[in-house]
C-alpha cells in the first residue's frame, strides 16, 4: 500500500528587478520545483544560464527550476535598444523524501528484452512533445487541480519500487476512485492521447505554450483526441490503474521543455 506522503507548498514572489521602459518582473517559485513568469519589454531577448529562453509577443516568458537546481541562476534580458539587464537568482532548496512501492507487476521495474522497443516508442513521443514550442500563451488561465484527492506521491521523492531504486518522482499522485473524471488545470491543447503506453498506461498531454506541457497517467478512459483545443475544466479523462501502478490513482506531471516542475506548486492547496 503507497503511504500518503505530506503535501509542502511554497507561495509564490513577485521580484519588480527594474523600473521604466525596460521594466523587469519575475512572478512564482523560487525554489527547486518551481515555475516563473517573467515580463519583460516585448521584442526583448531572454537567457537563463547562457540557454536562450522563448519570448511571447507580449513581454512574458518562463523559466524552470528542476529537482536539482543549483542554489544560483543567471538571467539576462537585452530589450530591443540593446540595453541588458543581468540577475542572480536565488533558487531554494528543498528535502526530498523517500517512497517505498511495492507489489508491482516484476516486469513493470525490469521490463523484459520484448518490451524495451515499446518503452523507447513511447519515450520518443513523449520526448517531442516536450520539444514543441507552441507560441500562445494557454498557461495564462492559471492551473487547478485536475482531480482532488489524497496526495500519495510528491514531486521529488527518491522512490523504490520492489525494492529496486529508481529515478526520483517527478510528478504528483493523487488517488481517488476508478473512473472519477480529470479535468484539464488550464487551458492547452491535446498533443498525446495514448490508449497504451508501457509505464503510463491510458495517457493524456497537454500543450499549454512556451515550452510548458503536462502529463496524466494510468487513466482508465481518455475524453479527448489529438489535437482538442481545451479550457480549464474541460474533462480529458478518467482516473484508473493502467500501466505502472498499484491501485487506481492519477499521476500529473508539469514541464517546461526537459525541465521536470512541481505541480503543487502550480496549483496551491489541494480543495477540501
Amino acid at each position: 500500500m503507497t503511504r500518503y506522503l505530506p503535501v509542502f507548498i511554497f507561495f509564490p514572489v513577485l521580484l519588480a528587478l527594474s523600473a521604466g521602459a525596460n521594466a523587469l518582473e519575475l512572478t512564482g517559485n523560487f525554489t527547486q520545483g518551481g515555475l516563473v513568469i517573467g515580463q519583460t519589454q516585448p521584442g526583448s531577448r531572454v537567457k537563463l544560464d547562457g540557454e536562450a529562453v522563448p519570448v511571447s509577443d507580449d513581454g512574458r516568458f518562463l523559466l524552470g527550476f528542476g529537482r536539482d537546481a543549483k542554489a544560483k541562476s543567471a538571467l539576462a534580458v537585452t530589450s530591443p535598444d540593446g540595453v541588458r539587464q543581468t540577475r542572480s537568482l536565488k533558487i531554494k532548496a528543498r528535502v526530498y523524501r523517500e517512497q517505498r512501492i511495492n507489489g508491482l507487476p516484476r516486469r513493470k521495474v525490469t521490463p523484459a528484452p520484448e518490451d524495451i522497443a515499446r518503452i523507447a516508442a513511447d519515450n520518443k513521443i513523449i520526448v517531442a512533445t516536450r520539444a514543441g514550442i507552441t507560441r500562445r500563451a494557454y498557461y495564462g488561465s492559471g492551473f487547478k487541480w485536475p482531480v482532488t484527492g489524497p496526495i500519495s506521491g510528491v514531486f521529488g521523492s527518491l522512490r523504490i519500487l520492489n525494492g529496486t531504486p529508481k529515478n526520483p518522482h517527478n510528478g504528483v499522485d493523487i488517488a481517488a476512485p476508478a473512473g472519477t473524471v480529470i479535468v484539464a488545470p488550464a487551458d492547452g491543447v491535446v498533443t498525446v492521447a495514448q490508449p497504451d503506453m508501457f509505464y503510463t498506461g491510458k495517457t493524456v498531454m497537454l500543450d499549454h505554450g512556451y515550452g510548458l506541457t503536462s502529463v496524466y497517467a494510468h487513466m482508465s478512459a481518455l475524453l479527448v483526441r489529438q489535437g482538442d483545443v481545451v479550457a480549464q475544466g474541460t474533462p480529458i479523462g478518467k482516473v484508473g490503474r493502467t500501466g505502472r501502478v498499484t491501485g487506481p490513482h492519477l499521476h500529473w506531471g508539469v514541464t517546461l521543455m526537459a525541465t521536470h516542475l512541481d505541480p503543487q506548486l502550480l496549483a496551491g492547496p489541494m480543495p477540501e
